[in-house]
């Protein structure tokens, strides 16, 4: 994957470990709806899909309860959650050297994009990335294919022999496997290798080292 021209890296479990901030956001949320969560670690499943889909998923809401919940998550994690995160070890100096080695980097998240470049600034990493694929804010372009093919649009990137996708759910490597890319799936987030394999990861790293390895070999 050295040779690889183009890399694509989702930000939730993959860049940052958002944790704390997801979770607090999703229990300030359900708590407009009478849910009071005790163990707010159940509540991880919530990253790394579309929000509005995880609440009807997860909590049977309708179209409207989904829309009034992600308001709720909103009022949370605008003002604290946002930044309830922390870098996973290594990956700045990943994609420091990516960078000095001539590689475009991108970031495709499925997050809004108002807030991830707000993260990736508050971490010192904005700079690195030539562009940033987000969500809007009504739930548009939330699916990680359409994400990801809007931000080769952009770069105007036609080659996706050169691209790959690194991310740590199934819906990164389904997304680039409708695109037609290939992917790196990593352990260190919120998919499982099960997960990983089954949804067709061209190769699968265990921890940031690895994935070091893999993109710099």
């Amino acid at each position: 994957m050295h040779n690889k021209k183009y890399i694509l890296f989702d930000l939730d479990g993959t860049i940052t470990d958002p944790k704390e901030g997801i979770t607090n956001s999703i229990k300030h949320s359900l708590k407009a709806f009478g849910i009071n969560v005790k163990d707010i670690y159940t509540l991880t499943p919530f990253i790394g899909p579309p929000l509005r889909d995880s609440y009807k998923k997860f909590y049977g809401f309708n179209d409207e309860e989904a829309e009034k919940a992600v308001a709720q998550y909103r009022e949370y994690f605008g003002d604290k959650g946002m930044l309830e995160n922390f870098l996973y070890e290594g990956i700045d100096t990943l994609l420091e050297t990516l960078q000095n080695q001539g590689k475009k980097l991108i970031v495709a998240t499925s997050k809004p994009a108002v807030y991830a470049n707000i993260i990736l600034k508050h971490f010192g990493l904005h700079s690195y990335f030539d562009f940033v694929a987000g969500s809007e804010l009504d739930g548009r372009r939330s699916k990680k294919s359409e994400l990801i093919q809007y931000a080769l649009d952009n770069m105007g990137i036609t080659d996706i022999e050169n691209a790959v996708m690194v991310g740590d759910r199934e819906f990164d490597i389904i997304g680039a496997n409708e695109v037609g890319m290939d992917s790196i799936g990593v352990l260190y987030g919120y998919g499982d290798l099960q997960e990983l394999t089954n949804a067709g990861a061209t190769v699968i790293v265990k921890d940031v080292r690895e994935l070091t390895k893999l993109l710099l070999q």
